[in-house]
């Protein structure tokens, strides 16, 4: 059975929209409330501030815990503020969300190929695993982890073998770490 989300089309599985849906969708910003929508833009608005900034993204976070808008929110401003282990902390976050809500196992590496459409752009927890798991292999490559880096740069090759993610960009920079040292 199909539901309405403003005037697009949803199917009745939980993690496919329509281009029109996409935009209303939870994980877009859909169901926040309004409150935590005001801090997550004051936090914007006071960016250059750091401590009011956080301040307004952890208010909106105490509001609408684990809501996607809320978790991007926190994830793009540690990213640029260049506060990576706290960056890699919500991106663990946002594994965990898409996990659950897309029934994937508990574990990264314990995800399969058939266990989600992940080559579909409609299909959008998926998709949000995908570039979640992504941001979590360039954390760990940037915070030296490489190791990790790698398995999860593989994990995404296993499960976007068209590579529409890019991750074969982040095992390259892998290939080439290091052999700067052996010239």
């Amino acid at each position: 059975m199909d539901g309405i989300v403003g005037s697009a089309q949803v199917s009745g599985e939980p993690d496919f929209l329509t281009p029109e849906a996409l935009l209303a969708s939870a994980v877009m910003g859909g169901g926040l409330p309004e409150d935590a929508q005001f801090h997550l833009w004051e936090a914007g608005l006071s960016y250059q501030q750091d401590d009011v900034a956080e301040a307004h993204l952890r208010k909106a976070e105490a509001i609408a815990p684990g809501h996607a808008a809320v978790l991007i929110g926190l994830y793009r401003f540690y990213f640029y503020k260049g506060r990576l282990r706290e960056c890699l902390g919500v991106a663990r976050e946002c594994l965990a969300k898409a996990q659950r809500e897309t029934n994937l196992p508990a574990d990264w590496r314990d995800v399969r190929a058939e266990d989600a459409e992940f080559s579909r752009y409609d299909r959008l927890m998926p998709r949000f695993f995908l570039f979640t798991l992504k941001g979590y292999a360039y954390l760990n490559m940037r915070l030296g982890d490489l190791d990790e880096g790698r398995a999860a740069v593989m994990k995404l090759l296993e499960l976007d073998p068209s590579d529409k993610i890019g991750a074969k960009l982040l095992l390259d920079v892998l290939n080439r770490a290091g052999q700067d040292d052996d010239d």
